[in-house]
């Protein structure tokens, strides 16, 4: 019956029957974040969430959906696989998170895109694709890591500082509509 199921609607029964079990056991299962590589159409599925999201929390216009574009465009058409990789965060088969490493210079690399879903925060899924990101720039050979956020995105910031990196300047800008205080943050990475 699986034979002809690809790999996502796979991990959508998995799921399916983990709740179906735990309704008539009675016991609720313990969701666990899995990290992934990106898989069809997940690419687009970051772009339409991060447009979606910081509108309805941040209020951020349509300029900062294409600007989430054009990194993911970046990332799909150019990316090196042996010193860039992006992970997607997922929990009961259903996507709830992204975040991508990708080259920013001469042993220099840049975390982009960080994300979760509202509903899957708490569960360390922002945690643990920091974790990754950071693992995979030193695996990879990187001296340091760099990136860019806004102030008002105080649960990446907290992410961040756990992990070590270190605010580097803060200047306040007018971008994507709003009034933002525009941060760039870095870690050492030997």
């Amino acid at each position: 019956m699986l034979a002809g199921v690809g790999e996502v609607d796979r991990r959508r029964l998995v799921a399916a029957m983990t709740t179906i079990r735990s309704v008539f056991d009675g016991v609720l299962p313990a969701r666990t974040v899995v990290l992934r590589p990106p898989l069809p159409g997940d690419l687009g599925w970051v772009v339409q969430r991060h447009g979606a999201l910081y509108a309805a929390e941040y209020g951020l216009d349509a300029t900062f959906e294409a600007m989430v574009a054009r990194i993911v465009a970046d990332y799909a058409t150019s990316h090196d696989p042996r010193t860039e990789a992006g992970w997607i965060a997922e929990v009961d088969g259903a996507p709830v998170g992204s975040i991508f490493c990708v080259r920013a210079g001469d042993g220099v690399a840049k975390l982009r895109l960080l994300f979760v879903e509202p509903s899957a925060r708490g569960m360390g899924a922002g945690r643990a694709l920091v974790q990754e990101c950071v693992r995979f720039a030193k695996r990879v050979g990187y001296r340091e890591m760099v990136l860019y956020t806004h102030d008002v995105l105080t649960a990446a910031r907290h992410l961040y500082e756990r992990a070590g990196f270190v605010l580097e300047s803060a200047t306040p800008a007018a971008v994507y509509g709003v009034d933002v205080v525009e941060e760039q943050w870095r870690l050492s990475l030997v």
